[in-house]
């Protein structure tokens, strides 16, 4: 993924470490799709933490649960 404008930041070597880990087992081509899956995926865990705390609980609506047919 190539970007506009670049930067750098400032890492300790564990973290450029756990970087390297992560970019092979994620099969990534850089440091910053590795740092964007893991951004994305913290983002969905955060929406499913508070979107989806009726998953499995509420049925999907049907055809009869619409309000226009209702008196």
């Amino acid at each position: 993924m190539a970007s506009a404008s670049t930067t750098t930041i400032r890492v300790s070597r564990r973290t450029l470490q756990l970087l390297d880990e992560l970019k092979e087992r994620f099969d990534a081509s850089s440091y910053e799709d590795v740092i964007l899956r893991l951004v994305l995926e913290y983002r969905r865990r955060v929406v499913e933490r508070y979107f989806g705390v009726d998953r499995g609980r509420i049925a999907g609506f049907s055809e009869e649960d619409r309000g226009e047919d209702r008196e």
